[in-house]
């Protein structure tokens, strides 16, 4: 119990007590239960064997006024169905014509037969076994609950007879009682899930030998499709508690099988895979239920349940805000950046065309796919080798929709030619020749820029199969910088717990002068404000205003002039950056600092070492989600990211790009 309450916590951010009750009379221990109940919100009932675990949760439900279920029961029903909705549909079968046979009839095995009822499966259909054999009409020894499983006269008596031609195993017995023969005896594509722990009813290795077309799900975390109840009931009770519901009912219950099922069919986003040591998880025999770590569950179950609480007239406190509330459980759990949901959400309204150079990776097209499902961008291009893109995508199951371009390819030789010109005009008195202007056309990243040059696309991307300097000149060359700007510099943002904060130079300037380090602060301030974020800018060094080192007289120089020319911008230093992030110390070691009850949010550093150390050790130590780095000063959005960025630095790059692209325009 323990353990279910800090699994509760983790994953839905309930509080719970674990409360353990000596006593085995069951009127008494409804009694207890009800006389403790006004100090909770819910109760979830464990551990209780059948058939006492049929009255106690249907008394208590009917007489108290607060959610309760007993997940021993509903937990795995619930997992179960929606394993059991997709397995059915990946194997091409209608569930109302499915045969299925359970083995064992507990309160989690009656309680799995009454979901699957009611989501199609015909009770003339199923087949149910407890340790004496079917249950049968017949037979005297049935309480009420088996009494609705039992069938007429029957002349099947044993599971081995049974299980012929059937479509569905439901196992929640003994370890092994499914025997080798009994499996190769079932119908094509057999369903089979062997929920007993440890030992399943079967064992995976053997089963998936024998029956190669088998779709199977255990309990065990070690083989996949885990039927694992952490899926339901924390976002069960974290909806009906949302709702204030009276009760968790059958309306809910169903609500979350088919959240829980529909999940399944979605793209995995990249985190599971990485979870998992996976490449690419995707729906299948061996996916037919989402992973336990999948953060997208509390807002799409919790959400579910909350509805049909609404919908069945049970909620006390009705939700009206449905995206507002999705936002409070994602910034309850941690799970997701305000800021960056606000980027996402900004990228959405008006989705750009993105170029990426490195179309050959997969980490591209995995990202471009995640990007389109998100509707942050519109028909991507992708630069590179089409045969080999293509043999990415299938290999991978891709399911994207893109525009390849392989610049070497001959159907391409026009519009070579003519970016070409363009280059050789612009660098000729550079020493660039117009046959050497061809063959850096032929490149990736100069025909990319040359697309977004002459607008043919909103914005460029590269970097992931390059080093950083490789990658940024043809940007340099092609694009080029803002008339205004004499140097460009490179701007990373970090997703903290206080909030964005903005790093810069991380990527460009190796030693700036006062001037440089200016412009830098003032290029990072203006992009800031496009976040409707006021900048609260700190330069920073060793040392908190100071002025006997060459840095700290290059600060100096940099801090007079930006307070003169800028008297109303919000910036000093130089500053230690724990006196930039604390208000109180700086507030009482230095009361004279302009940010003082203004904490810094645009750290700029001295020089590129400085910066670039600062940035990557921050994103070494993986607490801490990253943005980056923005070109500051380029003339249209250029993008260089880190070489071989992860997926979800793809994503957030480029959805950042697309604000970018949008402002501009």
């Amino acid at each position: 119990m323990e353990g279910k309450a800090l699994l509760f916590k983790i994953f839905s951010g309930i509080d719970v007590f674990d409360i353990e009750i000596n006593e085995s009379d069951p009127k008494k221990f409804i009694e207890i239960v009800k006389s403790i109940a006004p100090t909770f919100g819910g109760i979830n009932l464990e551990d209780i064997k059948a058939p006492e675990a049929f009255e106690i949760e249907k008394t208590l439900k009917k007489e108290l006024n607060i959610p309760v279920m007993h997940d021993d029961q509903h937990g795995t029903a619930i997992i179960s169905g929606a394993a059991l909705i997709n397995a059915i549909y990946y194997v091409g079968k209608k569930i109302n014509e499915i045969k299925m046979v359970i083995s064992g009839a507990g309160a989690a095995a009656i309680s799995c037969a009454k979901i699957y009822k009611q989501l199609g499966v015909s009770y003339k259909n199923i087949l149910m076994f407890d340790s004496k054999g079917l249950l049968h009409s017949s037979r005297t020894d049935l309480n009420e609950e088996k009494k609705e499983f039992s069938v007429d006269i029957y002349p099947i008596q044993k599971l081995n007879q049974a299980i012929k031609n059937a479509d569905v195993f439901i196992g929640l017995s003994k370890g092994n009682i499914l025997t080798t023969n009994m499996l190769k005896s079932m119908a094509k594509n057999p369903i089979v899930f062997a929920m007993a722990n440890p030992d399943p009813e079967i064992d995976y290795n053997i089963a998936i030998k024998i029956r190669p077309d088998i779709i199977m799900a255990t309990g065990r975390s070690d083989y996949p499709n885990q039927v694992n109840n952490v899926l339901g009931f924390p976002y069960i009770f974290r909806g009906a508690l949302d709702v204030n519901a009276s009760v968790i009912n059958d309306e809910m219950k169903l609500a979350a099988v088919y959240a829980i099922s529909s999940l399944a069919k979605e793209p995995v986003p990249e985190q599971i895979n990485i979870v998992y040591n996976k490449k690419n998880i995707s729906f299948g025999k061996e996916y037919i239920i989402p992973k336990p770590f999948d953060n997208r569950l509390i807002t799409r179950v919790s959400t579910a349940v909350a509805k049909a609480a609404m919908d069945s007239g049970v909620a006390k406190n009705p939700i009206l805000n449905w995206k507002i509330y999705k936002e409070k459980l994602l910034d309850r759990m941690g799970y997701e950046s305000k800021t960056l949901r606000m980027i996402q959400n900004r990228a959405r309204t008006n989705p750009k065309k993105i170029i990426f150079c490195d179309g050959e990776e997969y980490d591209i097209l995995k990202s471009i796919q995640i990007l389109n499902e998100e509707g942050i961008i519109s028909i991507p291009i992708v630069l590179g080798n089409e045969c080999r893109i293509k043999r990415l995508i299938n290999e991978n199951k891709l399911d994207i929709k893109l525009k390849i371009i392989d610049p070497e390819k001959e159907k391409n030789r026009k519009k070579i030619e003519f970016f070409a010109e363009i280059l050789w005009k612009k660098r000729n008195r550079k020493g660039l020749t117009l046959y050497d202007s061809k063959i850096r056309m032929r490149t990736n990243d100069y025909f990319g820029a040359m697309m977004v040059d002459q607008g043919e696309a909103d914005i460029v991307i590269t970097g992931y199969s390059k080093n950083f300097s490789l990658s940024l000149r043809p940007m340099l060359e092609v694009i080029g910088k803002m008339n205004s700007v004499k140097k460009i510099s490179g701007m990373m943002i970090l997703l903290t717990k206080l909030g964005p904060l903005f790093l810069a130079d991380t990527a460009i300037i190796i030693d700036p002068t006062s001037e440089e380090l200016a412009r830098i602060a003032l290029m990072a301030s203006n992009v800031v404000r496009k976040f409707d974020i006021e900048p609260h800018i700190a330069i920073l060094s060793f040392k908190n205003f100071s002025s006997n080192s060459k840095i700290s007289y290059k600060i100096s120089k940099t801090i007079d002039f930006l307070h003169k020319k800028y008297p109303n911008l919000i910036v000093d230093g130089e500053l230690q950056p724990d006196f930039a992030l604390n208000e109180f110390l700086l507030s009482k070691q230095f009361p004279f600092s302009k940010l003082v009850k203004k904490r810094a949010n645009i750290f700029i550093f001295p020089n590129l070492e400085s910066g670039n150390l600062t940035y990557k050790f921050i994103k070494g130590l993986g607490d801490i989600k990253t943005i980056g780095p923005i070109m500051l000063g380029m003339k249209k959005p250029a993008y260089v990211m880190q070489m071989q960025s992860s997926i979800e630095e793809i994503i957030n790059l480029s959805t950042l790009s697309v604000i970018d692209a949008q402002i501009r325009k």
